[in-house]
């Protein structure tokens, strides 16, 4: 295999990836609150080849050597975590974020002893439900599609009392009223709304979720920090949230198929070039003998 051949089957691995990443975008373009990735690419190493003295010729501008290259490779797929439109439903449990944050919420997972625990996860997707659990008949509780407590400030899942409807401010607190008495609401706590400090980190978990890797403490102020709202650090960046809204995905279906063409025409031309070289390497070995 000659370095032709092994510079176009690098470079294709990365593409392929990359062609997936592209694709996946696409099929989530009508998910709320998906977030787009892109994938970066860097050099797997390059050699400069000698060459004799007698190639310095008078006129040459060039240094002598032959810079060869071997290939590319994928180096990072990042979550662009950049704000997506916003579509009114109308429904009191849907809520979206306006500005760069997250939700906190609990998913079941297991220790390093195999034990069933709850671990923290975030999302964008704010289309939640109030749904009661186990041993509590006077409650429900803000929860996701798929069931996933969400929490407030405090790290605790989100109570409301039974047969209560709930209003959201723009700062994430929440207010819960009796149509008996709707003068006089009740605090049911704050939304846990998360900043991402180093967005590269986050591993995508499916159903919109986003992780931290095990060997990172989400505690750390390096890689996450509680969002500032309305009221709140009036020097940050500040955090809304709308009720009765949801979040849009943030994907540009022109952007994705130019991306797309872009890609498939790179991988086009190595295809070509692995093809070439395996010719070259064929005539050369018929030429033997």
């Amino acid at each position: 295999m000659n370095h032709s051949m092994i510079n176009s089957f690098v470079s294709m691995q990365g593409l392929q990836q990359k062609l997936d990443i592209i694709s996946n975008n696409m099929a989530n373009m009508n998910t709320t609150g998906f977030k787009r990735q892109e994938a970066t690419f860097h050099d797997i190493l390059t050699t400069t080849m000698r060459q004799p003295e007698a190639f310095q010729q008078a006129g040459r501008m060039s240094p002598l050597g032959l810079t060869q290259g071997w290939g590319a490779k994928l180096s990072q797929i990042q979550t662009i975590l950049a704000q997506g439109s916003l579509k009114q439903t109308d429904s009191p449990t849907d809520l979206a974020i306006e500005g760069d944050a997250l939700f906190e919420i609990l998913i079941p997972s297991l220790d390093e002893n195999g034990e069933p625990v709850q671990r923290a996860a975030w999302t964008r997707d704010g289309a939640f439900s109030l749904k009661p659990q186990p041993g509590d008949t006077e409650n429900v509780y803000l929860t996701t599609r798929e069931g996933h407590l969400v929490l407030n400030a405090n790290d605790e899942p989100i109570a409301i009392p039974n047969n209560r409807r709930i209003t959201v401010g723009s700062d994430g607190t929440i207010s819960v009223y009796n149509d008996l008495q709707p003068d006089q609401p009740v605090a049911a706590g704050q939304l846990k709304l998360v900043q991402v400090v180093r967005p590269q980190l986050l591993q995508q978990l499916g159903d919109n979720l986003y992780t931290l890797p095990d060997e990172i403490d989400p505690a750390l102020g390096e890689v996450l920090r509680v969002a500032a709202t309305d009221g709140q650090n009036p020097e940050a960046a500040k955090v809304k949230v709308h009720q009765g809204f949801l979040e849009q995905s943030n994907v540009n279906m022109a952007e994705e198929i130019t991306e797309l063409m872009l890609t498939q025409r790179a991988y086009q031309l190595n295809a070509k070039a692995l093809t070439s070289a395996d010719n070259m390497m064929s005539l050369a070995n018929s030429l033997r003998g």
